[in-house]
Parts: C-alpha cells; structure tokens; sequence
C-alpha cells in the first residue's frame, strides 16, 4: 500500500514517527506478553515500520498527519462532499486510531461547502402570518 499527497509519501511519514516515539509500541508488546485477551498477536503487529491494528495503520497521536489523512478522503475531487458517515467509511478501511470518528465528524462539521450543501433534515416552519391590527388602542 502507498499513499502519496502532492509530493508527501503518508505512510513513509507515519513511519518517521513511529521511530521517534516507540512508546506505543513497547506498551502493546508488554500487555501481549502479559496475556491480556484484548490484545491478542493477531490483533496489533508491526510490520515494515508500521504499528498495525486488524491490519490497519495506527496513526499516533499527531493531528496535523490525522488531519490529512481525514483531508486525504474527505476532499476527494470527484465533484461531491462526503459526510461524515462516508469519510468514517474511507478513512478506516486502511486507518485507525482512537477516536477516529469524533475526528472526522468535527473535519465534516468544518468544512465550509459541506455546512452550505447539506441536507436539512429540518421541517419547514412555515408562512408568516400577519397579526390582527387592534381596532381600539
């Protein structure tokens, strides 16, 4: 897998990152070895420079590198604006990290032309009508 944004290989800068902080990763092979059935080896494994969970990329906790993956997906040009439902979808067939969907939902929610084209899901209110003029004051 390669993901490239003009000129910027995403992957091969999640790697840099995971070199500098391996925190992460040490604490996931301790709770392995310490047999902890939530993280099991099939679950979380690194590969290529890579921390993987149920064979997709962990991204740690660096929000300008989140933000363009979720722009990554988000700001596709094929002519339409996703939602944040449809985003959510894209970004975590190869992507995960905790909170993902708060991320994308507040990405959305930001996005100037999605606010202007959104479907509203609101009932009309409906005409005005004009109050009655009182005959004595």
């Amino acid at each position: 897998m390669e993901v490239v944004i003009e000129g910027i290989d995403l992957l091969e800068e999640i790697r840099k990152l995971n070199a500098k902080d391996d925190k992460m990763i040490k604490a996931v092979e301790e709770i392995k070895q310490a047999g902890v059935k939530m993280l099991r080896d099939e679950e979380w494994r690194k590969e290529n420079g890579l921390m993987l969970r149920d064979r997709k990329v962990y991204i740690l906790q660096d929000k300008k590198l989140r933000a363009e993956v979720i722009q990554l997906y988000y700001d596709m040009p094929v002519g339409e604006y996703r939602g944040q439902w449809k985003t959510t979808e894209l970004v975590t067939r190869n992507f995960w990290w905790p909170g993902v969907m708060k991320e994308v939902k507040k990405y959305v929610e930001s996005c100037d032309a999605y606010q202007k084209n959104k479907n509203c899901i609101e009932v009309p209110v409906g005409k005005l009508m004009p109050n009655a003029v009182p005959e004595k004051p």
